[in-house]
């Protein structure tokens, strides 16, 4: 399948959107799903919850569409591991730092061993987005990065009429 922006389906993505304050300031962070073979959005969204299609944050401003043919089994093996990582994800508690939404799709890409490997992370993915992810749209690429621009020029030019005087 291929990439619908429109009805807001991305078959086999790795999703990402910004989270408020928190990629103001490092653009890198946000927040992530993963999409079953149909391009249904899954996302640990909080505490024993799993969401289907309404991310928390907003829809995706983000999207890394992932290679399904290096994958052993296919769309079958692909909806096993979203749906595994996201009951397992039902029962866990949400720790910002080190059980997360990034936790949950790196369980998911672990378990289909995708590109030969299970050690998927929060690191890893949040790099891998970062450098493979594409926009949406323009507007979505100002989503991400003009909060980040305007906090950098008022820490600037504070930072330099300080230093003035």
């Amino acid at each position: 399948m291929n990439i619908d922006e429109e009805n807001r389906r991305y078959p086999y993505c790795v999703v990402w959107t910004p989270i408020p304050f928190i990629s103001w300031i490092f653009p890198i962070i946000g927040h992530m799903g993963i999409a079953t073979s149909t391009g249904i959005i899954r996302d640990f969204s909080g505490s024993f919850y799993v969401a289907e299609d309404d991310m928390a944050f907003g829809q995706p401003t983000k999207y890394w569409q992932l290679n399904i043919e290096t994958i052993s089994g296919g769309a079958k093996a692909w909806d096993r591991a979203v749906n595994e990582a996201s009951i397992e994800y039902f029962n866990r508690m949400h720790n910002l730092l080190c059980d997360n939404c990034h936790s949950h799709v790196g369980m998911a890409l672990s378990l289909v061993n995708y590109s030969n490997s299970q050690n998927w992370n929060m690191v890893k993915l949040a790099i891998y987005i970062f450098l493979f992810g594409k926009y949406v749209s323009i507007n979505a690429w100002l989503k991400t990065w003009c909060p980040f621009f305007i906090f950098l020029i008022i820490f600037l030019s504070i930072y330099f009429c300080t230093s003035l005087f």
